[in-house]
């Protein structure tokens, strides 16, 4: 039992020895420990002023991008919107001119048949008026005493004259 209580000797050097000990770590331990404690606490505070003004900055960039996001979907869709406008436009005026250019050909082409028509028409009357002065020579040239001799040699000479 005597090595679980101390004796008194002992027990005043052992405090003296904490005495000391605890005056020299206050005069040359406690202030630079302390001082390191506020720096660490300092710069833990400023690490998390840091950090949240970093976060909210990050906040701010992302709806910033969101609106730029949101812009530009916007001009894409205004883009998409005028590039169909444009081709409708394109497409509209190409179908216009080939009706147009269609009129025209149909035009001309029509009038082309109706010259080549009126040709032929002349042409025809031409021959015709030929054939009427040969088969009236003929006839003056024969001189028939006989009408039905006469209608005879007339429907003789239409069938020898054949129309082209």
């Amino acid at each position: 039992m005597d090595l679980l209580t101390p004796q008194l000797g002992l027990l005043v050097w052992n405090v003296l020895a904490f005495l000391i000990l605890f005056f020299i770590l206050k005069k040359f331990a406690w202030k630079p420990i302390l001082k390191s404690l506020k720096d660490r606490e300092q710069g833990v505070a400023d690490s998390l002023a840091t950090a949240e003004k970093v976060r909210a900055e990050m906040a701010q960039l992302k709806n910033e991008n969101e609106i730029l996001l949101a812009k530009a979907r916007e001009e894409r869709a205004e883009i998409l919107k005028e590039a169909r406008f444009t081709k409708d436009k394109i497409i509209n005026e190409a179908k216009d001119q080939a009706k147009i250019e269609a009129g025209k050909i149909i035009v001309d082409a029509q009038a082309a048949i109706e010259t080549q028509k009126m040709a032929a028409l002349t042409e025809i009357r031409n021959q015709v008026g030929n054939l009427v002065v040969e088969i009236s020579e003929k006839i003056l040239r024969r001189q028939l005493s006989d009408k039905a001799e006469q209608e005879n040699y007339i429907k003789q000479l239409t069938e020898e004259v054949k129309l082209n």
